[in-house]
């Protein structure tokens, strides 16, 4: 079921009401069954894998905090490990290996047919969590194998996060689930603006995208251009709309998910895109258990730079999945990023004394800007490996375009643009406007203290460009595949 589906809202309304008719300490129970029949609505087999995470995820959880003895907890806890990250890797990554295999020795390597369910990534990695926080005791032992199950199964997060931490998720349903009438209002206000960036920016980007990469090899350099700029936005819409709705439904029910997005092409780094902008949980999940296990910075600086690039490329074989395939673009998308993160951590000290020495310089408004030009830049550049079928068609989309862009404001002035590029344009303005509004005062505070009749023009025009504009259940979430 997608969030953008017309049977969604029933099944929200549904959910909701019993919700509210429960006592607030059998709530976890109806939501742990409405979480099921969510994620099992387009595909039932897909809770055979969900089912099989959360029972390794809980046997293992549950030897762990009955035994002292470190080399049987250290046992179980790789188990559990094993199996859910083995599942993981098998069911995304042995058929495309197998035909590697094929295609580069001639190896006769069998295929398994496996399609990884929509997902699965986010609640291994959540499976994990959970693991690796009971072995090192940052929660209590979980006795309640419901109360796990919904932490890795709840319907607004199973598809594309957050990636939940179980030390922040279980608390809170122990405590019982009862939303305050602010939380209520909150929530609906995410949910909103969760689907204006989906159904009404995102996915009227999608199919501009869509037809230049799909002829990526006629496509003129200006056309090229364009749906790399677009495609930017297109996934960053699509990708925050779905947390926002996320975080907005969660807030219905009484649960607070984490944030994942902070105004990423805001960002003046690729250190603080990556860190504190971009899919921030799952930035600090590899930092937490992948990262800092490896040594993080504390192992010299050759070893940081290893850890670093390993960190990213592992993310970069993380993405891949469904939604634009399994292949080595991924691979190099994420060791592009790990590269740019060399670069920053090599030239840091000259900044910090550039920066010592000339103040006036490093607090410019004009350097910041450039900064944020450059970072936006650098990130829509690596997008293209991300989004490209090939290695190749990336390359060769990335070549065109350098080498034609001396050219293309000539081309600019003949391109036959149509209503579908200048609402484009249009929607990213106007998405542009909001986030810097919002990076000098919170937009919700805003609205908060704004006068009564201003908040609902605001509340009407999104509905109204949610029915005239949005493209309903045109297209899945992008990083559901992944």
């Amino acid at each position: 079921m997608l969030f953008t589906s017309l049977v969604y809202f029933p099944f929200l309304a549904l959910a909701l009401a019993v919700h509210a008719l429960l006592p607030a300490e059998r709530r976890w129970a109806w939501l742990l069954l409405a979480s099921y029949v969510f994620y099992g609505w387009l595909a039932p087999s897909n809770l055979l894998y969900l089912g099989g995470v959360t029972v390794l995820a809980f046997a293992c959880g549950w030897g762990i905090s009955q035994t002292r003895a470190p080399f049987l907890r250290s046992i179980l806890l790789l188990a559990g490990l094993a199996a859910v990250l083995g599942l993981l890797v098998t069911a995304k990554f042995y058929d495309f290996l197998a035909g590697e295999f094929v295609r580069l020795g001639g190896w006769a390597v069998p295929r398994l047919d496996l399609r990884a369910p929509a997902g699965l990534s986010f609640y291994v990695f959540s499976a994990v969590s959970y693991l690796v926080d009971g072995y090192a005791g940052r929660m209590p032992p979980q006795r309640h194998a419901g109360h796990v199950a919904l932490y890795l199964a709840y319907f607004p997060k199973i598809f594309a996060g957050p990636i939940e931490r179980a030390t922040a998720f279980l608390p809170q349903v122990e405590r019982g689930l009862r939303p305050a009438p602010a939380q209520i209002v909150a929530g609906l206000q995410r949910v909103g603006w969760g689907l204006f960036k989906k159904v009404v920016i995102a996915d009227n980007l999608a199919p501009l995208v869509d037809k230049t990469f799909s002829i990526a090899a006629f496509a003129s350099p200006l056309e090229l251009l364009l749906a790399v700029y677009l495609f930017a936005f297109q996934i960053y819409c699509d990708f925050s709309g779905y947390t926002d709705i996320a975080i907005g439904t969660g807030r219905l029910f009484g649960v607070e998910l984490m944030e994942n997005f902070h105004r990423p092409y805001l960002a003046p780094s690729i250190r603080e895109f990556w860190a504190r902008r971009w899919h921030i949980s799952l930035a600090a999940w590899f930092r937490d258990y992948l990262y800092i296990p490896l040594g993080g910075g504390q192992r010299g600086r050759a070893r940081q730079f290893v850890n670093v690039m390993l960190v990213f490329a592992v993310s970069g074989l993380w993405h891949a999945g469904l939604g634009y395939g399994v292949g080595w673009t991924f691979l190099v998308w994420g060791a592009l990023n790990g590269a740019y993160q060399w670069v920053g951590l090599a030239t840091a000290p000259v900044w910090r004394w550039l920066g010592g020495r000339l103040p006036r310089v490093r607090e410019s408004r004009v350097l910041l800007l450039a900064r944020v030009l450059l970072t936006f830049h650098l990130i829509a550049v690596s997008w293209v490996f991300f989004r490209a079928a090939s290695i190749d068609q990336a390359w060769s989309i990335l070549q065109r375009i350098a080498i034609n862009l001396g050219k293309l404001p000539a081309i600019v002035t003949r391109y036959p643009f149509t209503s579908d590029h200048f609402l484009a344009a249009a929607l990213i303005v106007l998405l542009i406007g909001i986030e810097v509004l919002d990076e000098r005062r919170s937009l919700w505070v805003r609205l908060a203290e704004a006068p009564t009749a201003l908040r609902w023009i605001a509340y009407y025009a999104v509905i109204f460009a949610l029915l005239l504009l949005g493209r309903w259940q045109a297209r899945e979430f992008i990083y559901m595949q992944f």
